[in-house]
């Protein structure tokens, strides 16, 4: 049994994390946190001002710190970073408090998205479309050892709310 009523939401960047996430909370009437948001209203940066004046390790480590602080909000939606679960144990602390959900896309959909707002995330800001599909493709395979440990895996191109409310209804006898 969980400990607490906690969903959070995982996927590579770009995979819709935040829209799913405010849909389910609307849907099951419950409080909806964007990991980024609180990390850029907790620092009073936005996340690519944390990498360029405080590097990755910085923000890491905020980001763990805010995660953790986040275990006493019950009837909650998170959706976290891209990276989220694969630092600090991240993956580990999610599975141990709360249902975690992966929203799964392939390489090619993940460009197509993410083409378009490379300029916002820090970590695709330089790359040109061709790197841009070699970098997902290797991030995503690191990546996916800490996602495919999910409790709920759902295909992520056009996720159907209905069925993700039932299926967390379901899993959290709710």
């Amino acid at each position: 049994m969980l400990k607490s009523h906690i969903i959070y939401i995982i996927g590579f960047m770009g995979s819709g994390k935040t829209t799913a996430g405010k849909k389910l909370a609307s849907l099951l009437d419950w409080s909806f946190i964007d990991l980024d948001k609180k990390i850029e209203e907790h620092t009073g940066k936005t996340i690519p001002e944390i990498f360029s004046q405080n590097g990755e390790k910085y923000f890491r480590k905020v980001e763990t710190h805010l995660l953790r602080t986040l275990i006493s909000d019950s009837n909650t939606i998170i959706s976290t970073g891209g990276g989220a679960p694969c630092y600090n144990d991240n993956m580990d602390f999610m599975l141990e408090n709360g249902l975690t959900l992966y929203l799964k896309l392939t390489p090619g959909e993940l460009k197509n998205r993410l083409s378009e707002s490379n300029g916002k995330r820090p970590l695709i800001k330089d790359l040109d479309k061709d790197k841009l599909q070699s970098f997902i493709e290797k991030k995503l395979a690191d990546r996916e050892k800490c996602y495919d440990r999910s409790d709920l895996i759902v295909e992520g191109t056009d996720p159907d709310i209905n069925l993700l409310f039932s299926l967390v209804k379901s899993r959290l006898n709710i």
